[in-house]
């Protein structure tokens, strides 16, 4: 028997219904062991997810106004929820009980995290199982960041006294015993939390959709999923804007070496994408792993003759950043000219500042800039083994109309990224999966 981690988004417990699906699902294989779930999310496209309805509540006390109006709709959600589940606790207490909570501590984080609190009460509860408390065992220092290795000891000693439980995800504790909780993916950063503290065989991470797409399916009609991508491919992916899952939402279990599985909680029989350490690349696979891409950035090209013989010149560019603060995405360089590739949003009101910077230190022969770009990711462990990948991919391109802007290549040739004008954005990630992905 092996030890399995569940953790379950907003869309997977929505109401009763999703309820008894997570259910099934965790009695349908006795590996199960620990399950995370999200604060109930959206039923329909107009409705209003749990968490968003407790900032609410959280504003309203800030102003020294009742709240009481906007938390009748959060406990009439869970109340929906128990009845239809027959639940045998005091629900109401809980809410009753929570509402007072949110108005006394008047924190955003606590008020924000009471969704997954009360939904992990709620779940408990209906499998049958025991519920321990994140804020027990999840462990922030007194700065707010992530303390792993603290955390991991101290999940790992209540995990032992409770063989099969119910922990809530997104928040935990500082040092004080307050609530805090992780500002992006948190309920699936403490699904791998609690899978590295368990030793599991498997993460499994269940969503509403059935794993990765090679594509983002709102510009590529039915792409395919991504049956099994590696670690390095997924932080690729995400980092260049795929969605299902980010790479940083997961470091724990990266770390652990354990698997992550994607799954999908209303179609549990469709296996999913499975996320390892190292991957085996078969014959029938595409020898690209996914496309990603993102929109509104800038390229600054920097000339200046003998650039290369100039010691610290690309440091000075650097620093130019630095010095306002702006990151930088890219780096393509040649000989003679520097090309830095940047966030539109970083360059809002430092652009002029920045390349007055750079003239002043680095006395360019130019310095053009280019907006409107964006990038395309092209990744995948089977294009470095593979002889005509970027033949294949440039040429696609070249007869979709797309003109390249810049090509950066990773020195481990597991990704190309090129660099488009933003109005071929769609047309180049149409061309490039045709290229590559058989129907």
């Amino acid at each position: 028997m092996g030890i399995k981690v569940a953790k379950f988004g907003g869309s997977s417990l929505a109401d009763a219904e999703h309820f008894r699906r997570v259910k099934a699902i965790i009695e349908g294989d006795a590996d199960y062991c620990y399950v995370v779930p999200s604060a109930p999310g959206k039923r329909f496209d107009a409705d209003e997810k749990i968490t968003d309805l407790l900032y609410q509540c959280h504003r309203q006390v800030e102003r020294g106004q009742s709240h009481e109006e906007i938390f009748a709709k959060i406990a009439d959600r869970y109340m929906s929820i128990a009845r239809e589940l027959h639940l045998d606790f005091d629900v109401e207490g809980m809410l009753l009980e929570t509402s007072e909570a949110i108005r006394r501590y008047k924190n955003p984080d606590f008020a924000a995290s009471r969704g997954e609190y009360m939904n992990g009460i709620m779940l408990s509860n209906y499998l049958g199982w025991d519920f321990i408390d994140a804020q027990d065992v999840i462990k922030f220092d007194r700065q707010g960041s992530f303390a792993a290795e603290w955390t991991n000891e101290v999940m790992a000693e209540a995990l032992k006294n409770h063989p099969r439980a119910v922990i809530p995800g997104f928040y935990g504790s500082y040092p004080n015993g307050d609530v805090h909780t992780f500002s992006r993916g948190g309920s699936d950063i403490t699904g791998a939390i609690v899978s590295r503290a368990a030793k599991a065989d498997v993460y499994v991470n269940w969503t509403d959709v059935s794993g990765f797409m090679m594509a983002d399916p709102r510009i590529v009609k039915n792409p395919k999923v991504i049956r099994e991508l590696s670690y390095a491919e997924l932080r690729e992916l995400s980092y260049m804007g795929a969605t299902v899952l980010h790479e940083d939402a997961i470091f724990p279990v990266h770390k652990a070496g354990i698997p992550t599985n994607i799954r999908n909680t209303n179609a549990p029989e469709d296996p999913g994408t499975m996320i390892r350490m190292q991957t085996t690349r078969r014959d029938d696979q595409p020898v690209i792993t996914g496309i990603a891409g993102h929109k509104n950035f800038t390229l600054l090209s920097i000339e200046k003759a003998m650039m290369n013989a100039e010691l610290g010149f690309g440091r000075r560019v650097l620093q130019a950043l630095e010095d306002f603060g702006v990151s930088f995405e890219h780096l393509p360089t040649g000989i003679d000219t520097m090309s830095v590739v940047i966030a539109d949003k970083e360059l809002v009101t430092r652009k002029d500042q920045i390349i007055q910077r750079i003239q002043q230190t680095c006395q360019p022969d130019s310095i053009e800039i280019s907006a409107g770009i964006a990038l395309i990711a092209t990744v995948g462990h089977g294009m470095s083994r593979t002889p005509g990948t970027a033949a294949k991919l440039f040429m696609a391109l070249y007869e979709a109309g797309v003109n390249i802007r810049m090509i950066d290549q990773g020195s481990s040739e597991m990704n190309i990224i090129v660099g488009i004008n933003i109005e071929d954005f769609e047309t180049a990630m149409n061309a490039i999966y045709r290229a590559f992905v058989k129907d």
